[in-house]
């Protein structure tokens, strides 16, 4: 599918006025923005592998920002992308909170090679458990707490107040590495005995009593006190040594805050996303629409402005 003029017009503006090719970068969310989705199962549109394929020829970075956690990267796409990259991974984790390459052994197995990380501080940990235990002494016992530690070989884990939901739960998220049940006081105990890159807190109650829970919402992300994906863009690109304001950043939901930092960001398949960077942003349909623009940034030749 060809892109609109305008898309053309706006990637040729920002390639004219940047420095993509010296010191540029391309950073991308997963989900729903460089991956499709279909019926459960994942993959890598043609476009997007042609697009990052070229990119990669340029000798451009290009890290994965993404809420997933190094596991479940690298068990769902690590394989199908490493065929792309033919290098390591550099990767922004679990909402900016850990940094790190994925990579393949002499043996041929996958594994992360953190750079670095930003976890919970026990006072922030604390403060996700007395939400949990209002929701408790309420008798609102149909929550989840997802944690998940810096030993990324640990993966996901999963708490239930209800030791009968443990198979239930173990059927729906079968990403997870481990699902129990204990007394609130086992679980501060197992929270605080190891570094904690982010928590997640799914609740599912009526939302009349959801109301009464001051700031709290169905869904709840808690990482360190200023760590989301802008400040993981932002640590990553003092790593590899790139600029944000010279690179180009995709995403598809609000939870993007890198897109703020970048030169250009593209937003794919939602046409309501606000965040902008320095230029307008361009506006995909879908994933497949993100591949042909990374395919014709690669292929642009700079125009003499006179």
């Amino acid at each position: 599918m060809a892109l609109t003029a305008s898309q053309s017009e706006q990637l040729q503006h920002f390639f004219n006025h940047s420095k993509f090719e010296e010191c540029g970068a391309l950073i991308t969310d997963l989900d729903g923005t460089a991956i499709h989705e279909f019926e459960g199962r994942y993959s890598i549109p043609q476009s997007v592998q042609l697009g990052l394929e070229k990119i990669y020829d340029l000798g451009r970075p290009i890290v994965l920002n993404t809420l997933r956690f190094p596991l479940s990267v690298i068990r769902t796409f690590g394989q199908e992308w490493y065929k792309i990259s033919n290098a390591p991974i550099p990767t922004v984790l679990m909402n900016g909170s850990q940094l790190g390459n994925i990579m393949m052994d002499k043996e041929g197995n996958f594994l992360y090679n953190e750079i670095d990380a930003f976890p919970l501080e026990p006072s922030e940990i604390a403060n996700v458990l007395e939400i949990v235990t209002r929701f408790i002494k309420n008798n609102d016992m149909d929550l989840l707490v997802f944690y998940y530690p810096r030993d990324w070989h640990q993966g996901e884990i999963i708490w239930t107040p209800v030791a009968e939901k443990i198979d239930a739960v173990e059927a729906k998220y079968m990403s997870a590495s481990k699902v129990y049940s204990c007394t609130l006081e086992n679980l501060q105990k197992d929270l605080l005995d190891q570094e904690i890159c982010m928590i997640f807190l799914l609740v599912n109650v009526p939302q009349d009593r959801l109301m009464a829970y001051q700031h709290t919402k169905r869904n709840n992300f808690f990482t360190h006190k200023g760590v989301d994906k802008d400040f993981g863009a932002q640590q990553i690109a003092v790593h590899l040594e790139f600029d944000l304001k010279h690179s180009i950043g995709a995403g598809d939901s609000e939870m993007d805050s890198f897109l703020r930092s970048v030169g250009l960001a593209i937003h794919v398949g939602s046409p309501l996303l606000s965040i902008e960077g320095a230029l307008p942003p361009i506006k995909a349909n879908t994933s497949s629409e993100f591949g042909e623009l990374l395919f014709e940034l690669a292929a642009m030749q700079r125009n003499v402005i006179s």
